[in-house]
């Protein structure tokens, strides 16, 4: 079974949660119009929480304990539908990072057991180059960044 994750901005949880309530998520909300980038697969917890350890050099063990990692600020159709809060710290760390940085880093998530073995380096790369871009944005707007999961 596959997770669809669009990694969205939002000005708050409350904002961010009703995208729960819309078909199809944030890419299908009209207001108030979500920056969005759909990265299926990519789930927000733990294998962003990774991410975010490789990043800013912190250890996962704090990255989770963090209470905005992983927080669900919805759940709907008894957890088919959730919108999960990402760290204002990831989003510090993708606007700040450059390409080459995120290029880097593509290498050693990759490598996670989160992963499988299946992960091509270059691929996730993209991925991060993509998620950086609404990180800077978001940043640029005093918004904070959110994964609309549907399984």
């Amino acid at each position: 079974m596959g997770i669809l994750c669009d990694y969205f901005s939002a000005p708050t949880d409350e904002t961010a949660a009703a995208v729960a309530d819309v078909l199809g998520g944030p890419r299908a909300a009209s207001e108030p119009g979500f920056d969005v980038v759909e990265l299926k697969g990519l789930e927000p917890t733990v294998q962003l929480g990774t991410l975010e350890a490789l990043l800013t050099g912190v250890d996962y063990d704090v990255v989770t304990r963090n209470p905005r990692q992983g927080k669900a600020v919805a759940i709907h159709n008894d957890g088919e539908v959730l919108v999960i809060s990402l760290t204002d710290e990831l989003r510090a760390a993708l606007a700040a990072a450059s390409e080459s940085r995120l290029r880097e880093v593509a290498a050693p998530w990759s490598e996670t057991e989160e992963f499988w073995g299946q992960a091509e380096p270059s691929i996730l790369a993209e991925a991060l180059i993509e998620l950086a871009g609404l990180a800077r944005r978001a940043a640029t707007r005093g918004e904070r960044l959110y994964c609309w999961v549907c399984v």
